[in-house]
Order: structure tokens, then C-alpha cells, then sequence
């Protein structure tokens, strides 16, 4: 039990480390050494956990979603659907420092795809999975009776390109789109077709 304790953290610092590594210096330059002296380990142990790259850059990718689902939805059963909502749509959009590190993870995704249909078919899943975590706490608020009902599917279809539309340019640093108004522009629809206050609920 002991082993498999610290078989998990060390996953767990590593796929810390990659997130970091991607994040700040481009999958294409990153080597798993990097990542190895990043997480403390040897690179021989790094290669034991994840064979290659590819295999790193994709257990990241799921670690920074998995990461952010569980944060945002581990008090799902004590507050409002509205408040779980506004968290998600906030994660889906560069607020703070770490959601910009998840938004480079992102942009590096972007561009893979673009060249390996291997990554490509991977993007894909995992939008379908971001869809699904926007989806299902729309109808958690729908059937509470706490939202009023809408075309699910496409409402968390809208959501998600609005997120990557404002979310590029805040990115960008766009002089006229900060993260706070692509917040609101992203919550306003949301709000209408949902029956909800324009104000954004506080965490």
C-alpha cells in the first residue's frame, strides 16, 4: 500500500513538472530530462511512468482537466448549480496564472493537432469531455428546478467557443478584451437562456 502511495505521488509530480515544462517551454523543445530534473527523479524513472513524450504530453493533458474538474466540482452537493456553473466557465477562460498554464497546455494542443492525427483524435475526445462537464451541470441546475430549460447541448457547444474565442485574445493581450470582460461575455447568454441573474455568482 506504502509502494503504490508513492508510486502515485511521484506520477503526480511528474505530470506536474510536464504540465510546467509544456507550459512555459513548447512540447516540440521540451526533452523528458527536463521534466525529470523538474519532478526530482531520475530520468530512468520518468521513462518507467511514461515511455515517451507523446505518452507524457497526453497523461498532462488529462492531469490539468482532471485537476480542474475535481477542484471545482468537490462541493457540488452543498451550493447552488448556478455557482458550480460560473466556476467552470472561469476555468474554461485564462483568469489567474495557472489557468494561463492550462491555456498554453491548450494552445500546444492546438498546434499538434494540427500535424498528428494521432493528437488530433485525442483533442477531440477531450473536448467531448469538456462538453460533457459543462453539459451535465447545466442539466444538475435543470433538473433542481434551479435553471430554466434550454437546449443543452448547444448552449455548452456556445459556451465552449465563446471560452476559446475570448479566451485566445486575452491570451493575445488583446488591449480590449481582458479576462474579467471575456467572463461576463461568455456568462451573459448563459444567464438569458438559463433564467439566470447577469451578475456572476461568486465562488
Amino acid at each position: 500500500m506504502a509502494t503504490n502511495g508513492r508510486t502515485a505521488e511521484t506520477r503526480e509530480r511528474i505530470l506536474s513538472a510536464a504540465c510546467e515544462a509544456i507550459a512555459e517551454t513548447g512540447f516540440e523543445k521540451i526533452r523528458m530530462r527536463m521534466v525529470a530534473e523538474r519532478a526530482g527523479v531520475s530520468t530512468a524513472l520518468l521513462h518507467y511512468h511514461f515511455e515517451t513524450r507523446e505518452k507524457l504530453f497526453t497523461a498532462a493533458m488529462i492531469h490539468s482537466f482532471a485537476s480542474s474538474t475535481f477542484e471545482v466540482e468537490s462541493d457540488a452537493d452543498a451550493v447552488p448549480a448556478a455557482v458550480i456553473l460560473a466556476r467552470i466557465i472561469r476555468n474554461l477562460l485564462p483568469m489567474d496564472a495557472e489557468l494561463c498554464q492550462d491555456w498554453r497546455l491548450w494552445q500546444e494542443l492546438w498546434v499538434r493537432s494540427l500535424r498528428d492525427a494521432t493528437t488530433r483524435s485525442f483533442a477531440v475526445d477531450l473536448y467531448a469531455q469538456l462538453h460533457q462537464w459543462v453539459s451535465a451541470a447545466m442539466t444538475r441546475g435543470i433538473d433542481s428546478g434551479e435553471f430554466e430549460t434550454t437546449d443543452v447541448d448547444e448552449l455548452s457547444t456556445l459556451v465552449l467557443a465563446l471560452s476559446d474565442g475570448y479566451g485566445i485574445r486575452v491570451m493575445l493581450g488583446d488591449p480590449t478584451i481582458s479576462a474579467q470582460h471575456a467572463l461576463r461575455c461568455v456568462w451573459r447568454p448563459v444567464a438569458l437562456a438559463l433564467g439566470l441573474p447577469q451578475e456572476i455568482p461568486e465562488s
